[in-house]
């Protein structure tokens, strides 16, 4: 029971990583089952049109025990976006027992959905409430000593593709967390020039190991406009805009 439920944690936060690479940012904080807390997109933009591609993103967690045994996963999750900004990431479960989820983003109905596949349901989300909690002042700010550098690392190709690169590094001083020695976690960001989107990241992390995200299988051609779509026979549900406070509309 419990293998299964990490599995099944595992898979949500691949669609995480996907979704916040992929998505409108803005959207993926709050949307789907908890995806708000496992959230890594900065601030908000508007959707990118007029870019049509499909790809394979393939994200590699590792991560070194206490005794020295190494824990690798591996997750392939499939994109799309087409010129209206619209935007599809498809997890197709991966490990035994997480199940396969799909979101889509529309800004141009102005809603967006979690499709389950084995259930034949999709929850339906106004994007907008999204949005309004995300540009709302938080009530209580916490307290981070973080010292936070960005380097600029120039352009290059990544797979095939021309990009910009940034290296963030966070170093949380000592004693912060109960830690003896600072900890510096380094996050290495490639976006392309012409999709906007990331084509690759790289985030090391002590507590927990490396993750490794690539957009690889590019495709510069307009999706099926029905992938868009919820599918016919799908039982919809619909979920309740919130105001900022936590009121529903």
């Amino acid at each position: 029971m419990k293998r299964s439920l990490r599995l099944c944690m595992f898979g949500l936060f691949s669609l995480c990583l996907a979704v916040q690479a992929q998505a409108p940012r803005g959207e993926g904080r709050g949307f789907g089952p908890r995806f708000g807390m496992m959230s890594m997109g900065p601030g908000s933009r508007t959707p990118v049109t007029g870019a049509p591609y499909s790809a394979m993103q393939v994200t590699v967690s590792q991560q070194t025990l206490a005794d020295g045994n190494q824990v690798t996963r591996q997750e392939q999750t499939k994109v799309y976006r087409d010129s209206q900004g619209r935007v599809r990431v498809e997890h197709t479960g991966g490990p035994q027992g997480a199940q396969a989820v799909t979101a889509i983003f529309d800004p141009v109905a102005g809603v967006s959905h979690i499709l389950r596949p084995s259930a034949m349901t999709a929850v339906t989300t106004p994007m907008h409430a999204h949005v309004a909690k995300e540009n709302a002042a938080p009530r209580h700010q916490r307290q981070d000593s973080s010292q936070v550098q960005t380097e600029d690392l120039g352009a290059q190709v990544i797979n095939g593709l021309a990009a910009t690169g940034t290296r963030t590094t966070r170093t949380i001083p000592a004693g912060e967390m109960g830690n003896q020695q600072p900890i510096r976690i380094v996050r290495e960001a490639w976006v392309s020039t012409d999709l906007k989107v990331p084509l690759m990241i790289k985030t090391s992390d002590p507590r927990f190991g490396t993750t490794t995200m690539q957009l690889t299988e590019i495709v510069r051609a307009e999706p099926d406009a029905s992938l868009f779509q919820v599918p016919a026979g799908y039982k919809v549900m619909s979920r309740p805009s919130r105001q900022p406070g936590g009121a529903e509309q």
